[in-house]
């Protein structure tokens, strides 16, 4: 069992080095496709969005008010608002959701 942790390691060492060291190995020049160069700018927000669209939702007791924390804290960000007024006004949708209505 112990011998196959370590096979299990080497593996994971093996993608993430490869991963990280193909494309700075065979990409010299810079990037001038336009689609390529759209696609990896918007790959860290996609990343991003994948893992926390999930706990979003079902962090809380009920999907209702974390779909509500997830409308509220959308319509506060895509007014300009700074990102300590959106957590804190989504943390208060869920905390008034979860105590009143649900």
């Amino acid at each position: 069992m112990e011998r196959n942790v370590y096979v299990y390691i080497f593996i994971m060492f093996a993608v993430t080095y490869t991963i990280r060291v193909l494309p700075l190995t065979l990409i010299r020049k810079p990037i001038t496709n336009r689609f390529i160069r759209s696609f990896l700018y918007y790959v860290p927000y996609v990343t991003l969005a994948v893992m926390t669209f999930p706990d979003i939702i079902h962090s809380t007791s009920s999907v209702w008010s974390g779909l509500l924390a997830l409308i509220a804290g959308a319509a506060l960000a895509f007014s300009g608002r700074s990102l300590f007024t959106v957590a804190v006004l989504s943390c208060a949708a869920v905390f008034v959701s979860e105590l009143f209505l649900l």
